[in-house]
């Protein structure tokens, strides 16, 4: 980037020593102890362009508002409240109350919320030492993208770095790391050398007002890494830096306490720059330079740079795109029901521990009523309350569905005339309040994840896998144990067995409702996985463990991946360790990591029903701000996977009679997995059935328990 010479105009010159005034600048030249020498600049070098709102490092205070201008008078006057975004957002008032005390509650580390330092020099009267809670980084600028991967590793360096693996690549918030932390996948950047001449750096690529930034410690099994302190520069050409100043010295901002709970330090002024800096001052007595981080900036427009603006991300949708808490779901799913009362019906499947309801939407030509011949579908999303993405997506699907049938898409409107769709968008609301209350940035990996009681509803089914595997292995099938409709253990049912309220509420859900097929969203990679999710070997974590239905699943699982944006993108960058690419965005969940007792396994074993896990991006809590892109990311593939639901057989089993013949087992010849049809008085069975690639026929089936073929 082209810098300014010697002979600036006096206006320039004018505006420069406003500009020093109104940062508290002192002399000409200020002594740096670090290796890089920096000089006093300033810090609006591109004050001689014309730009169309005022700078924000150092404007008058008589000068007249523009856009934007709101926001930096808050940032030079922390105590006025923020009147017009509490207008056009009143509901949350009363959240921003409790999330930003003025000391944080007793026995609550309030850097779970964020927390803004003061400088050594100014730490008794720095007025803006307050806890940051929610919606204080939501209402500011948005993280540039070092969680989501919008900032490309081609944008981060460092100073040094221990190892590949440990490099300036790996220094994205909530980046984890490999189970064996080796070259190639570790857990945060690590400076090759504990000194104060270490530093890792963002080129922004453009002009960025920046706001804030987050950190965290080395995400590791084995070892306590994190910086406990450090300084924050700013420069245009990645050259001539300038330190963020409090009062007549450099700023030193606190950093974490631990390596996994994320801080949030606020500049005490906008700084508009292309690249940002944060050099280290001091770590972890026993442990290393590491950290992770994601920067707070906005990008300043920039009508000229054609590369920016054909790679900004826009929807014409006109959907409701922000994060909804319990209470706004709730009157989102009313409004929904409201607009399409035809269509729609609004119903709980039970309710948590803290006794929310387990709402859900039924999206159907015929709400509340089975239709024969018509499949059952369902969506599930939020059984990791943290794992927000896949619950807005879900929201964001039950709106689109609703608009897109009133305005006659013959598409929709088929699929709602012949599926009967099911959307639970939150299976874990406890945990999704606390997650909520941290804020997208500022929750770290895994607060909300659990329910409220402490389980992890993902693994908390009944392993049924293991009763037909010990049972096929003594060769007992199908006589004691069937391969399909495998029988939940008596202990599972007890009341005093380990069981969350949540988890029972989907068993009969599921029992309750003949789903065909299913997909529940998680969030924290991008990937399709399918059965079998745990693995048949003894002592082994990761095994290639596929089911009878396997040609299906990964039909399944690619049906998906192929249609997302970015799954199946060979140039896209891996989100943590896992490159899934060479299965195009799918995986077989026991050859990713075991998990025993998964919804996954326990929809394939227990019901009709085959299931698979969605993971829908490499953050779980995007900023409100990545909502509509990543909508444009998901919106084909949930439409697609829905429409797997009528790929199959489908048709009724008779007697002699014509009568129905109600639990007739169906098996299809090469597959190991029977199904069953529906119960009395409807005797259906849908079968889902891949034309998968070396098939030159349909497979031929036969039914137990019937006197006349299916009709």
């Amino acid at each position: 980037m082209a810098r300014r010479g010697a002979a600036a105009p006096a206006l320039a010159l004018a505006l420069l020593a406003v500009a020093l005034a109104g940062v508290g600048a002192r002399g000409a030249a200020v002594e740096d102890p670090d290796y890089y020498v920096q000089e006093i600049w300033d810090r609006e070098p591109y004050d001689a362009r014309p730009e169309p709102e005022p700078e924000p490092f150092s404007p008058p205070p008589p000068r007249p508002a523009g856009p934007g201008e709101g926001e930096r008078e808050r940032e030079r006057r922390p105590a006025e409240p923020r009147l017009p975004k509490k207008a056009t957002k009143p509901k949350k008032a009363p959240k921003r109350e409790k999330l930003a005390p003025e000391k944080p509650p007793a026995g609550k580390n309030s850097n779970r919320k964020g927390m803004k330092t003061k400088s050594s020099e100014k730490a008794a009267s720095d007025e803006r030492h307050v806890p940051v809670g929610r919606d204080a980084v939501r209402e500011g600028c948005p993280p540039l993208g070092l969680e989501t991967l919008k900032i490309t590793d081609f944008q981060l360096h460092a100073s040094t770095s221990k190892r590949y693996g440990l490099g300036a690549h790996r220094g994205r918030l909530n980046i984890q790391a490999g189970i064996n932390e080796n070259d190639f996948y570790d857990g945060a950047w690590c400076a090759g050398r504990n000194d104060l001449h270490q530093w890792i750096e963002v080129d922004a690529r453009r002009l960025t007002k920046f706001t804030g930034v987050i950190t965290q410690g080395r995400n590791s099994l084995w070892l306590s890494d994190w910086v406990t302190s450090y300084k924050v520069m700013v420069s245009n050409d990645s050259h001539t830096w300038v330190t963020v100043k409090n009062g007549s010295g450099d700023m030193i901002f606190e950093g974490n306490s631990e390596k996994e709970i994320p801080v949030l330090n606020e500049l005490p002024v906008p700084l508009v720059a292309r690249y940002i800096r944060i050099n280290p001052q001091s770590w972890f007595d026993n442990g290393s330079i590491c950290m992770r981080m994601e920067i707070l900036g906005c990008p300043l427009p920039d009508p000229n740079n054609y590369y920016h603006r054909r790679n900004e991300m826009t929807t014409t949708d006109d959907l409701d795109f922000k994060h909804h808490n319990y209470k706004e779901m709730r009157q989102l799913m009313k409004v929904v029901n409201e607009m399409c009362p035809n269509i729609t019906r609004i119903y709980n499947i039970g309710k948590s521990h803290q006794g929310l309801k387990l709402y859900a939407v039924e999206i159907s030509d015929h709400p509340g009523e089975h239709e024969v011949g018509e499949p059952e579908f369902h969506y599930i999303a939020g059984a990791h309350g943290n794992e927000v993405l896949g619950r807005e997506l879900m929201l964001l699907l039950m709106q689109f569905l609703c608009q897109e049938y009133l305005a006659g898409n013959p598409r929709i409107v088929h699929l709602v005339e012949e599926t009967r769709i099911h959307i639970l968008p939150s299976l874990n609301p406890d945990g999704y309040e606390k997650a909520y209350e941290g804020g997208s940035e500022l929750g770290g990996w895994s607060l909300g994840r659990w329910t409220h009681d402490g389980i992890d509803i993902n693994n908390n089914f009944p392993d049924l896998n293991t009763l037909l595997w010990e049972a096929e292995d003594r060769q007992n099938i199908p006589r004691k144990v069937p391969n399909h409709y495998i029988a939940i253990p008596e202990w599972f049912l007890s009341e005093n067995a380990t069981v969350a309220a949540e988890t029972r509420a989907v068993i009969a859900w599921m029992e309750k409702i003949p789903f065909v097929l299913g997909g529940n969203l998680q969030g924290g990679e991008l990937v399709v996985a399918y059965p079998y999710d745990m693995v048949r070997s003894l002592w082994k974590t990761q095994e290639h463990t596929p089911t009878p239905d396997d040609h299906v699943f990964r039909w399944l699982a690619y049906s998906y991946a192929s249609t997302h944006r970015l799954m199946t993108d060979a140039r896209r960058r891996v989100c943590h360790t896992e490159d899934f690419q060479k299965e195009d965005g799918t995986v077989n969940g026991a050859s990713w990591h075991t998990v025993a007792g998964s919804l996954n396994d326990f929809s394939y074993l227990h019901t009709n029903c085959f299931e698979l896990s969605i993971y829908v991006g490499c953050d779980k809590y995007p900023h409100e701000s990545e909502l509509p892109e990543e909508w444009e990311n998901n919106r084909e593939s949930l439409i697609v996977f829905m429409e797997q639901v009528h790929r199959g057989i489908k048709g009724v089993v008779r007697d002699l009679h014509g009568k129905g013949i109600p639990n007739a087992v169906i098996s299809v010849e090469g597959i190991n997995h029977d199904i069953r049809t529906g119960g009395m008085p409807v005797s259906e069975l849908i079968l889902q059935y891949s034309k998968w690639p070396g098939w030159d026929h349909m497979p031929t089936s036969r039914a137990r328990g019937q006197r006349s073929p299916p009709s």
